[in-house]
């Protein structure tokens, strides 16, 4: 193994589940939005599905959607992260650091009442990083998660490259932001900043992987995965744009 590479936590000790407490719950809405949604709609619009969730008057729901290239900075992003603003740039309000989103990225914005669920934020992330490990498994990748590092990581020539992002906030226990999976990204646009401020490892992707996958493929796996680790789910109308 080379020199500083991470040790993998097994998946056994993953969080392995997150669903409700109550059995009778409602399903989580399961929401998909064709073509490029721009990063401020997306977020007033999850701002007020989060809001209203709080309130008790919407339910629980995951959103599915693609962004326009732009870099989004997380509440601990440093300047120098920053290395060429090469698109837009957004203060995201989550936690973490630079990331990156664009077209070929599926970014799933996780709106979750963890009163109905348990209100530990660890263990949700942890359910995440369950949730995309077993996505990419049924892709025949083997995904790994990291002590010090948050997201999926797989390892190749050698190294490890990361293939999944995780940034969150949580309000009057209301999760949103969520998890970007890089489908088929053009990877060079991570060159612009130093992706989570990891700077010892790369970026990959399913393409990457030579796994030439579809969107829909990918959105259908993840609908799966989901359900084994958060419970149900319904699909319904992408939500309405503020």
């Amino acid at each position: 193994m080379p020199t500083g590479m991470s040790q993998p936590v097994p998946r056994a000790t993953l969080d392995a589940t997150f669903l409700p407490q109550d059995p009778s719950n409602p399903p989580v809405q399961w929401m998909i939005s064709d073509g490029l949604v721009p990063y401020e709609v997306a977020r007033a619009t999850m701002e007020a599905r989060v809001a209203a969730i709080a309130d008790g008057t919407a339910g629980e729901a995951v959103w599915l959607l693609e962004h326009p290239p732009l870099y989004t900075a997380g509440t601990s992003a440093r300047p120098e992260d920053l290395v060429e603003a090469r698109f837009p740039v957004f203060e995201a309000g989550r936690g973490g650091q630079f990331t990156y989103h664009g077209p070929g990225q599926r970014v799933a914005y996780v709106m979750l009442d963890l009163h109905r669920r348990a209100p530990d934020v660890r263990r949700y992330v942890s359910a995440l990083e369950a949730w995309l490990i077993g996505t990419l498994s049924a892709f025949n990748v083997t995904g790994e998660r990291r002590e010090d590092r948050v997201g999926v990581w797989v390892r190749r020539h050698g190294d490890e490259d990361k293939i999944a992002a995780i940034g969150i906030r949580v309000r009057r226990w209301v999760t949103f932001h969520g998890i970007s999976l890089n489908v088929e990204p053009d990877l060079s646009h991570f060159g612009g900043i130093v992706p989570c401020g990891v700077r010892e490892h790369g970026v990959t992707s399913l393409a990457d992987l030579g796994l030439p996958v579809s969107m829909p493929e990918v959105d259908a796996v993840l609908r799966v995965g989901f359900e084994e680790v958060f419970g149900r789910t319904i699909l319904s109308p992408p939500p309405e744009r503020p």
